[in-house]
């Protein structure tokens, strides 16, 4: 239980970093949240989440920053005393060495750029681990219909993955906060299942990418591609909220309705070769959405 224990102590100090953003933060602050002595929550926290605290914090500030400067016109020296950087010049040269761009160039031209993403650290430590005497999950669910215009998608391939966690094992974790910085982004970045067509020799069926207009034409970064989505309609299935440390439960669950549900009553039939299957991010306070790629018989 002591790794649970200290998984949980690190995810106290993550949420009040994320509260506190704004705000001088100490290591006595982070120590008492976490309950344990100011060295050893140190410890921890660079153990649980492989960067020292201040080094966690400067690079969640810093990308917090990025999103204030591509959205909104503020003046970069403004932005800089918001996240807690003493003057302009500090926070120009912590910008330049996190992104590789000047602030002022960024601002103006917004390519897209590696974000820092953290995750709560206690949800991946139960990841995975058996769950004792917890009530079964709501096999309620919402499905609707959307349709989809031609867009073109930026994605990250890897080379085998099936699934999320075969990604993520592949590639890292760093592929989010990259989609996430897309200014010209159509929707979230997403987890997809690519049909045979949309796949080279090679590449894995499962991807991360991010949806851009049909006549994007800003910078892809190193690494990633683009290619062309059609016009489609999707049957989007979206389970009720849950805990977030039950959201492989979450997941599993949905995957089998989604599995066993006929479209036909409906007037579709499912038609998973003409584009790519869908998963959101799971958020549970929105509940597991999912979507399919549908086709109409009517």
């Amino acid at each position: 239980m002591a790794d649970l224990e200290h998984a949980k102590a690190v995810t106290r100090m993550q949420d009040y970093i994320d509260s506190h953003l704004k705000e001088p933060i100490t290591l006595r602050a982070l120590a008492a949240e976490a309950g344990y002595s100011p060295w050893h929550s140190a410890k921890m926290f660079k153990e649980y989440t492989g960067k020292a605290p201040f080094e966690y914090i400067r690079m969640l500030r810093l990308s917090k920053a990025a999103l204030i400067l591509r959205d909104e016109k503020r003046k970069i020296v403004d932005v800089a005393m918001d996240f807690v950087f003493d003057t302009h010049e500090g926070f120009t040269r912590a910008f330049k060495k996190q992104f590789g761009v000047q602030p002022k160039i960024y601002q103006k031209n917004t390519p897209p750029i590696q974000l820092f993403t953290p995750y709560p650290v206690q949800e991946y430590y139960q990841m995975g681990q058996k769950k004792c005497n917890l009530p079964p999950l709501s096999k309620n669910f919402h499905v609707h219909i959307m349709n989809f215009p031609k867009r073109k998608l930026i994605l990250k391939r890897a080379q085998v993955a099936d699934n999320y966690f075969d990604y993520v094992n592949e590639v890292g974790c760093d592929v989010w906060g990259m989609l996430t910085s897309v200014k010209e982004a159509l929707y979230e970045p997403v987890g997809m299942w690519l049909p045979d067509k949309f796949r080279p020799p090679a590449t894995s069926i499962y991807v991360q990418g991010v949806e851009v207009p049909d006549d994007y034409s800003g910078s892809i970064p190193d690494g990633y591609e683009m290619i062309d989505l059609p016009a489609c309609t999707m049957m989007m299935f979206q389970g009720n909220p849950y805990d977030e440390d039950r959201f492989d439960e979450a997941i599993v669950e949905l995957s089998r309705i989604i599995n066993d549900y006929d479209p036909m009553p409906n007037g579709y039939t499912w038609a998973d070769s003409d584009a790519p299957r869908i998963q959101l991010e799971p958020e549970g306070y929105r509940g597991y959405i999912e979507a399919r790629p549908v086709k109409s018989i009517i």
